[in-house]
């Protein structure tokens, strides 16, 4: 009776053990938890490199969470301007920037320019039409042409400074469609929605099953295409938000950047 008494202390020992070993185990993964977040509102285009950045980033800052809000840049402003929570900004257009640094929106010593990237004309990868060049977007056979909404979205903005560059843009404005992003006007082609668009090289490149490049854009028929981002004004974790920024800016962040189709420019101050 001893014996058997002695057998099932041990049995409950052990199991009040394995109880309290489990316990520990889902109380550490709790508090191993993020316990900082940091929100990022990033121009459309920066998706897919602005997430691997991210990754590196959190793998760096144990227990901190970086969420994204990708955009049109205009839109992204706005939304600063109306108080979103945000900690940093990374738009695909200067002026967008300007704008919110004008207004004391964003701490004008964080800010860097980080990247730069091209304009190129697009088709649908099974597309037979004959476009090898802007002037091929005159072709009967060319409906319907997407590109971003100028308005908001700077790869349109330089879209529509390309087409007034080889004066086309009268010539061609029946046939435009207006996006809300770069990457609906990739979408778009990639469906075969419409027979050409004008994206960044970076975004061409991520879909090359479904995309194909008809024409690069001359460098001098719109103005430079360069990233800035900024920590904004107010924010609440203003050292984490310029330590990605940093990251962003350093050789790992830079090399990313490189290997989606971008252009790095470093740390360079506007």
């Amino acid at each position: 009776m001893r014996w058997f008494r002695s057998l099932e202390f041990r049995r409950i020992f052990s199991l009040s053990i394995l109880l309290c070993f489990l316990s520990f185990l889902v109380l550490g993964g709790r508090y191993a938890e993020a316990t900082e977040s940091l929100t990022v509102s990033a121009a459309m285009s920066l998706k897919n490199a602005f997430e691997d950045i991210g990754r590196v980033f959190e793998a760096k800052h144990r227990g901190v969470k970086v969420y994204f809000n990708f955009a049109g840049s205009g839109t992204l402003s706005r939304q600063i301007e109306s108080g979103a929570p945000v900690d940093v900004f990374a738009s695909a257009s200067v002026r967008y920037m300007d704008n919110l640094e004008r207004k004391g929106l964003i701490i004008k010593a964080s800010r860097r320019n980080f990247a730069g990237n091209s304009i190129v004309l697009i088709v649908p990868s099974t597309s037979r039409l004959q476009v090898s060049s802007l002037l091929g977007l005159l072709n009967a056979g060319v409906r319907r042409i997407a590109i971003g909404n100028p308005g908001t979205v700077p790869a349109g903005e330089y879209a529509k400074e390309v087409l007034k560059h080889f004066e086309l843009w009268g010539k061609l404005r029946d046939k435009l469609i207006f996006a809300g992003n770069v990457r609906q006007v990739l979408d778009y082609v990639a469906r075969g929605e419409v027979d050409a668009g004008m994206v960044y090289a970076s975004d061409a490149g991520t879909r090359p099953d479904d995309v194909k490049i008809a024409a690069e854009v001359p460098a001098e028929s719109h103005s430079a295409v360069v990233y800035p981002a900024a920590v904004v004004k107010g924010t609440g974790s203003k050292a984490l938000a310029g330590e990605f920024i940093d990251m962003v800016t350093s050789e790992n962040g830079q090399k990313i950047l490189k290997n989606d189709g971008f252009k790095p420019l470093g740390k360079e101050r506007p």
